[in-house]
């Protein structure tokens, strides 16, 4: 297998996924894509949109939503199907899960996004625009990028 990288990954930040496809004999290059972040050659219809952490993901949700859509409706468009991978970890595993995330900002912001409000806008955005949300470690994302892209994510 080979994987496409996006050419807006920054090279700082995926180290260690980069370090997970060598160990595993993944060749892969960079270029850029016209949605998500990862794809495979041997099936470009599926591609898996990497986020740091919930609190990136819902920054792209809330703040950045107009854009955010629009790479879901470009994914559609193209008839790619796209997977986002939250390397959020700890109890967060599933798009259940997100309810009980306590977003830091609550501190400063009593206007910030809970964890129940953020799964709702995810679980709409999902049956919307055909996206799943999928929940790893940041030490398993390499893997789970892997193990998506050569299972062609569903």
């Amino acid at each position: 297998m080979t994987i496409q990288i996006d050419s807006r990954e920054k090279p700082h930040a995926i180290g260690k996924i980069l370090a997970c496809f060598d160990r595993n004999s993944i060749q892969y290059f960079v270029s850029k894509l016209p949605v998500g972040d990862y794809i495979s050659l041997d099936n470009a219809k599926f591609a898996i949109d990497r986020k740091a952490n919930l609190q990136e993901l819902c920054g792209n949700v809330c703040q950045q939503h107009k854009r955010f859509i629009a790479e879901l409706v470009r994914a559609n468009q193209l008839g790619i199907k796209l997977a986002v991978l939250c390397e959020h970890g700890g109890n967060i595993r599933t798009l259940e899960d997100v309810k009980s995330w306590y977003n830091y900002r609550l501190k400063f912001s009593p206007k910030a996004t809970t964890g129940e409000q953020l799964y709702k806008i995810l679980h709409t955005i999902s049956i919307r625009h055909n996206v799943e949300f999928l929940f790893c470690n940041k030490s398993q994302t390499g893997a789970k990028i892997i193990e998506l892209l050569e299972g062609a994510g569903y």
